[in-house]
């Protein structure tokens, strides 16, 4: 989930992945050296993949089968809406696999790519990663970047990170509330989505413990958030119709007919 930012928007480097491009020769081609034969000149191009091939799936296959992986101290790109793997629900963590080098190596990299971002949540698929795994934390400097009052009606507190592994949620209560969301595999916007004011969630810690986290206001809110990436869905999915906009365009009132922001 991408932190509501007024003043600062970062914008995320597009990189390629050279293994996705290969070189192939061309047709020779005849040129004259001066006062000479002419001679066949073969020069190499290089050509994307066809049609039907995703630039992203080879580093995904390449972690899958453990080839192909990017350098170690790379760190994945965030996943942008659009690609399969943002919709389509993830793949539960075997519990033997969770103390596994590859799967710790996962949560380090997803708790960077979300303070990197920055981001007060991030789940696997956004790294192209379909697994049930989840990452979150709130700051006071993430809270610095909105007005006291909004702090209050949004009922934010800031919290420690939390990593849980097959999270499962439950709604508690029968409160919800209306407010903006933003995501980093959406950036740049912003839609009003209604969200449980409070959960309960359980799942695994990275150690393999048992975790269960009652959550309330805006930490329930990037839980669902963040669970929902797991199940194939994003925020804008879920949004109230006509309450899209960029973020230049945040404080603009809503139109006409919209619910009102806030608990109800």
């Amino acid at each position: 989930m991408e932190t509501i930012q007024r003043f600062t928007h970062r914008l995320l480097p597009i990189t390629f992945n050279h293994n996705c491009f290969k070189t192939i020769l061309r047709t020779p081609i005849l040129i004259r050296a001066v006062n000479g034969p002419r001679q066949p000149v073969f020069r190499p191009i290089n050509v994307s993949p066809g049609r039907g091939y995703s630039a992203r799936l080879a580093p995904r296959a390449g972690w899958i089968l453990g080839m192909g992986e990017k350098k170690k101290n790379a760190l994945p790109d965030i996943v942008k809406a659009g690609d399969p793997v943002l919709h389509e629900p993830a793949q539960e963590v075997k519990p033997e696999e969770i103390g596994s080098e590859r799967t710790q190596k996962i949560i380090d990299d997803m708790v960077k790519v979300m303070r990197k971002a920055p981001g007060v949540g991030l789940a696997a698929p956004q790294i192209g990663i379909p697994l049930r795994i989840i990452v979150l934390e709130d700051s006071k400097e993430y809270m610095s970047y909105v007005t006291k009052q909004e702090i209050k009606e949004q009922d934010r507190r800031p919290f420690d990170l939390l990593v849980v592994i097959n999270p499962v949620l439950k709604k508690k209560g029968s409160r919800t509330a209306l407010f903006f969301e933003g995501c980093l595999s959406v950036d740049k916007f912003r839609a009003v989505v209604e969200r449980d004011l409070e959960v309960e969630v359980t799942g695994l810690d990275r150690d393999g413990r048992a975790i269960k986290v009652e959550a309330s206001g805006w930490q329930a809110r990037i839980f669902q958030h963040e669970c929902d990436h797991l199940d194939g869905t994003l925020y804008v999915d879920k949004m109230v119709p006509r309450t899209f906009r960029t973020v230049e365009n945040l404080d603009l009132p809503l139109a006409v007919g919209c619910p009102k922001l806030g608990a109800r």
